[in-house]
């Protein structure tokens, strides 16, 4: 929604923030940035770039929310990537030695 103050001649927006409306002026930068979109609990993704040390799980294989499911090196260390969920290992989208970049779907689960 878009408000015109005609006496200051100025295009207003209206933000809706934890459901009241305020009226702004928004940056281009805020205009055209990625919108939030929620994440799938069903799918793991990167939260580092780095490189895949080893990977602990195999796809169809019954995994429980805390178990470890990589290593991933990133800054000089390891760290151990654990499963976010329980359920069942429905595809395996990265090999080992493969370099990923930050937000890489990783494990998809069912």
């Amino acid at each position: 929604m878009t408000i015109i103050d005609n006496k200051n001649k100025t295009d207003f927006k209206i933000l809706n923030f934890w459901e009241r409306d305020y009226k702004t002026l928004f940056t281009k930068k805020f205009e055209n940035r990625k919108k939030y979109k929620a994440t799938d609990p069903l799918k793991a993704y990167s939260f580092l770039p780095g490189n895949i040390q080893k990977i602990m799980i195999k796809e169809g294989q019954k995994v429980s929310k805390g178990e470890p499911m990589f290593i991933l090196e990133s800054m000089k260390m390891m760290n151990i990537i654990r499963v976010p969920v329980d359920g069942k290992v429905k595809k395996i989208y990265i090999s080992v030695g493969e370099i990923i970049p930050k937000e890489h779907l990783m494990v998809e689960f069912e």
